[in-house]
This record gives structure tokens, sequence and C-alpha cells, in this order.
């Protein structure tokens, strides 16, 4: 029976009532109209606006009609910061674009850049909907830098973690691939120590964790890598790394070692449901199975691995294989948007280029895997609208000319929707977007800030001749 009209209404904070409700549940429920109480940093209910709305009393409540209500998305992999190099490293595959680019860039960074980098990235994710990331940050990693990025994160009002990229003594590949000495600032004892203080600081369950992140599979230590597995079995944490980006990068390890990155971490007992490997392109069928196997996660980065030409994914491979596959931007000075409508539909797009068939990825894949799979990627719990799920909701216009007319609205959200629909960003409960503006942040101060710093920044890295209006 519905509440009496005499206060038998249970109470929420707050009640998104109306919308196109897309729950991306088990049975991926929608709710036409459907309503979403939250509660408590929880999503309260979900159901039909006809029985929800009857049956609760909220302390505001956002009309969603000719919305979608959703989940927040998950960045799985992205380097915030980037964001004061946006726009610079034009035309370069991606090992002349770390050379001659983002290494020199990266070297450059001083703490409050990264803060203030940081910060403007996660306004950008907020404002499209975006409500965790997995942050790989490596420029700079002392503990005092990768904290302040962290609490950056968080102030702003993103959940998540702030993975650090740890490159560890300089291994025979690295020199034999060119990478500079400044990045090898500290010995693989150093890193995992590093590291572990700044887990202790951010254990999990903290808004943003920190996890260990050996930086790149191809050309790090072995014993980095073995350790950064044990620091995240022993806090409990995922660990992160990029793999097998490049088409060189497993055949430099190859040759180094013996045997591909993938199948070492295999045969070493390392590949698990803890390992969050970062585009994971060039793989070879052993090794699609045994991440499927094992459990571990991959993050797609469509928009980057396209800007790069580095490769396109083997996504129906891998989730056929049983691997949890999450979407990334892979930061703005690659995939320079953090907007997810963007990368779903690059998804699309990539996978039927490979494989040329329309039918091999659908629109409703394409938002499984930034909602649902992202939340199991991260493993904070998000990704669903179901009752006891926590309250990250982005709400989306669907009044806008190029979002009408309007016939299926999961079709509309990937192939039409775009960041800048999202009216409405809800993390844990706490609305962090609206009107226009992240509550959080002093959106004005923040973007002055931010140019003057890049301008010093390239400056400074030796990056200014980029700078060109226009490039023959």
């Amino acid at each position: 029976m519905p509440p009496s009209p005499l206060g038998d209404f249970m109470r929420c904070e707050l009640l998104l009532s109306g919308g196109h409700l897309l729950t991306m549940d088990d049975r991926r429920t929608v709710h036409e109209p459907g309503s979403l109480a939250l509660k408590d940093g929880l999503i309260a209910a979900v159901g039909p606006a006809s029985e929800i709305d009857g049956a609760w009393e909220a302390d505001r409540v956002v009309d969603c009609r000719d919305r979608a209500v959703l989940p927040g998305f998950t960045d799985g992999h992205t380097h915030l910061f980037q964001g004061l190099a946006r726009g610079l490293g034009e035309g370069l595959s991606i090992w002349p674009w770390l050379s001659e680019f983002m290494w020199p860039y990266a070297i450059a960074v001083d703490t409050e850049d990264a803060r203030v980098a940081a910060t403007l990235g996660a306004v950008e994710a907020l404002r499209s909907g975006i409500t965790t990331v997995v942050d790989n940050h490596y420029a700079p990693t002392d503990a005092g830098s990768v904290l302040a990025v962290a609490q950056a994160l968080e102030s702003a009002g993103l959940r998540g973690a702030v993975a650090r990229g740890m490159a560890g003594s300089r291994t025979e590949i690295a020199k034999l691939r060119g990478l500079p000495e400044e990045l090898h600032r500290y010995s693989d004892a150093e890193e995992l120590e590093i590291t572990r203080d700044c887990m202790q600081q951010r254990p999990p369950g903290s808004a943003v964790e920190i996890w260990p992140a050996p930086l790149n599979l191809s050309y790090g230590s072995q014993d980095l890598v073995r350790g950064a597995v044990e620091l995240a079995e022993s806090f409990g944490t995922r660990w992160h790394t990029h793999c097998s980006e490049g088409a060189k990068d497993p055949e430099s390890y190859l040759a180094a070692h013996g045997v591909r990155p993938v199948e070492w971490l295999a045969r070493e007992g390392l590949l698990d449901e803890r390992a969050t490997l970062a585009h994971a392109i060039w793989l070879d069928d052993f090794e699609v199975g045994e991440i499927g196997g094992s459990g571990a996660a991959v993050a797609h980065n469509p928009t980057s691995n396209a800007y790069l030409a580095s490769g396109t994914a083997r996504l129906r491979d891998l989730r056929r294989e049983g691997a949890t596959v999450a979407l990334g931007t892979d930061g703005p000075s690659c995939g320079h948007r953090q907007d997810m409508f963007e990368v779903m539909k690059q998804t699309l797009f990539a996978q039927r280029l490979r494989t040329l068939d329309p039918a091999s990825v659908r629109c409703e894949e394409a938002l499984e895997l930034a909602t649902r799979e992202g939340g199991a990627y991260a493993g904070l719990g998000a990704g669903t609208l179901v009752a006891g799920a926590p309250a990250d909701v982005a709400v989306v216009a669907l009044d806008r000319p190029h979002l009408r007319p309007l016939h299926r609205v999961v079709a509309a959200l990937v192939y039409s929707a775009r960041g800048s629909d999202v009216e409405l960003t809800v993390v844990g409960g706490r609305v962090v977007f609206e009107d226009g503006r992240c509550v959080l942040v002093d959106e004005k101060a923040l973007l002055a800030e931010a140019q003057e710093r890049a301008e010093r920044l390239v400056a400074r890295a030796g990056l200014a001749g980029l700078c060109v209006p226009w490039a023959d």
C-alpha cells in the first residue's frame, strides 16, 4: 500500500524524479519514467517513478523529465598532470611523443603544477559525468606531490585512486630505448617505500586511494613489478601499469627476457584480479587468455590509441575470455578531453573498423564498459544504480537539438550526447556539479592559474617551440 498522508513517508536527502533511468543492474533494467532516492551517500531506492515518488519524502527533489539518469562514469586510465600541456605533441607516434614531448614535460612539472592540473582535470571530469578516476600519476612522484594530487581530486568531489607511477632502476631496456635518467630518480626499493608511505596515509576506503603502479611492463624492472603486486596484495588494493601499448613493447621485452610481458606475469603468478592493465593492445592469443582467465582487468583507451596510431585493443577477444574491460581517456595531452561520451563512441568506431563488422560491438556494450564494467575495474562499488550502491549519478539533458527526436535513450547517449550535456553530477550522494559549475571549486580562479602555470611550465621544459599558431 502507498504511504498514508499522515507521515509514513521514508525520508532521503535527494530524490531524482521522473527520468529515463538506466540502472545498469544485472538485468539492465530501464525505468521510463524512473526515480532514484539517495540517502547517507548510498542509493536507498530505485524503481518506477509512480512507486518511488509516492513512498519517499526528500530534502530536495530534482525533476529529471527529459533527462537520462545513469551511473556516474569510471575513467579507468588517465594522466591528469598532463593537463597543462594540452594540444601539444601533435603528429607523433607513441615513442617520439614520449621522447620529444612528454618526458621533457614530465621532468619539468613541480608539485603545484601537478595539483593545479589534477584539479583542472577533476573539474572537467565531473562536468562530463565522470565520478571515479584512476589517475596514473608519474610527475612528480615524491610522497608530498602524490598526496597533493589525491587531495585535489577529493576536494573537487571525485572518488577513485591515484596510481603512483614508479620508474625505478634504469633497466637495460630503458637505456636502449632512450629513457632519460631524470625519470629514474628512485631505486626500486625507494619507489616501493614511498608508495607504501602514501598508501598508509590514504588506505583502502579513502575517497581517493593510492595504488602501486610500475610505470610500464615493457621497460620496467621485474623486481619492481613483483614488489608492486606484493604491496597491492598486502594493502588489499589494485595495482596499475601500462601494458603493450606500442607494437615494439612486447618485442623488446621478449628480446631482453625471453618471454612476453603478460606471459611473464602469468608465469610468475602475478596476474590476478588486482591487476589493471592500461591499453593491452599488442597481445597474442595466450596473453589474451591469461588476462581473461586470471580475472585481471584492462583499461581500453580508444581515443588516445587513435591519436598516437598505437593500434586497437582486441576488445571482443578479451571480453570473450572473461576479462573486465573499462574505458579510459588517457589524459588531456593524449585523449585531450575527459569525456566518456567521446570514448564510448570511439570504442564502437575503432572496433568496427578493426573487424569490418558493424555488429561486432553495440552501443549497449559501450555504455556497460563506461559504467558497470568500470565500477568492477576500480573495485569501489560504483557503476550501477541499485539499492546499497554508492550514490554516484550523472543526469544528462535529452531535450537538445542533437538529441532529438528521441527513440532509444542508450543510442542517443552513446552516439549523440557529449560531456557538455551533463547537467548534474552526484558523488557519494553529494551534488558536485550543477548549473554549469563545479560547486566545490572556484573555476574562474582555477582556469587563470592553470593558464599562467602552463605557460611557465612549457617554457621551462623547453617546449615553447611547439606553441605555434599553425604547424606546416
